[in-house]
């Protein structure tokens, strides 16, 4: 086993080294990291093809569907990301089939999941993946790299509303999408009259939590409203904030509010975008 892995660590440098890199004076962490995943999973990429940017790796296991997602994709992410947060280099791997995405991403569940975002890299799943539109793709892409760059994966003492929110907020930017269309699920319950009482917590979030997809737009517009109201520069400074001190520090320090408060702001913002 231990051979095995050596060969195949040895496979991926040849075939990174192969694809033209920009020169550096310093270590290419890009490479070091593809030789690390590689080697917590030889089976995996045995034979896996190898595409690299300026400052993304592209890992597509052998046997997965053809096209699943593209450099070009992920380089157009990163400049979306960069524009709100910052650079962020990163390593997208593609596994053949989700039983692989599941090992990969384990103990995180894949059920009912595109992508995942681990400390330095993104871990597409296939299946889930192509069911999405070009425009569902980029969305998926920017999220996921947006929570590399900020660090969410070390980020287990923030509201979580603020992590995913976030992250949609840059996935959805410059999407073109309506509200009404990104909200769909949520639209709907505030349309009856059902406008929630509390932003989303951790356990909200969960795979298989029967309000899911409302968890995630509800975090979208908290960050949404942050940003039309106190602008996108105190949206990212939040977030950096929230990382250091916490999320109710944060909020005092940077919008003068509390959580009681914000949460009595976006309820009112939801009822005036969701409402007809």
């Amino acid at each position: 086993m231990r051979r095995m892995r050596v060969q195949v660590a040895v496979a991926l440098l040849v075939a990174v080294m192969s694809v033209a890199a920009p020169a550096s004076a310093g270590p290419d962490r890009l490479l070091s990291d593809t030789r690390h995943l590689a080697r917590e999973h030889p089976e995996i990429w045995t034979g896996a093809t190898i595409a690299r940017g300026d400052q993304a790796m592209l890992v597509v296991a052998q046997g997965a569907p053809a096209g699943t997602v593209t450099l070009r994709e992920i380089e157009k992410a990163q400049r979306a990301v960069a524009a709100v947060w910052g650079p962020v280099q990163v390593v997208v791997l593609v596994p053949a089939s989700t039983v692989q995405a599941a090992v990969l991403a384990a103990p995180a569940a894949v059920e009912g999941m595109a992508a995942l975002a681990d400390i330095d890299h993104v871990i597409i799943e296939p299946t889930g993946f192509a069911r999405l539109s070009p425009v569902g793709r980029q969305v998926v892409l920017t999220h996921e790299l947006t929570h590399v760059a900020t660090g969410a994966a070390g980020s287990a003492d923030m509201a979580m509303w603020l992590v995913e929110g976030f992250a949609d907020y840059v996935g959805y930017l410059h999407s073109g999408l309506t509200v009404p269309t990104i909200a769909a699920e949520l639209a709907e319950e505030v349309e009856s009259g059902n406008i929630p009482t509390e932003l989303p917590d951790r356990t909200d979030f969960h795979a298989g939590s029967p309000r899911l997809p409302q968890a995630y737009e509800e975090a979208w517009l908290a960050c949404r409203y942050i940003a039309e109201h106190y602008g996108q520069d105190r949206l990212v400074t939040l977030y950096r904030q929230a990382r250091r001190l916490g999320t109710e520090a944060a909020l005092r320090d940077i919008l003068g509010r509390t959580t009681t408060e914000l949460t009595q702001a976006w309820r009112a913002y939801l009822a005036q975008q969701l409402r007809p």
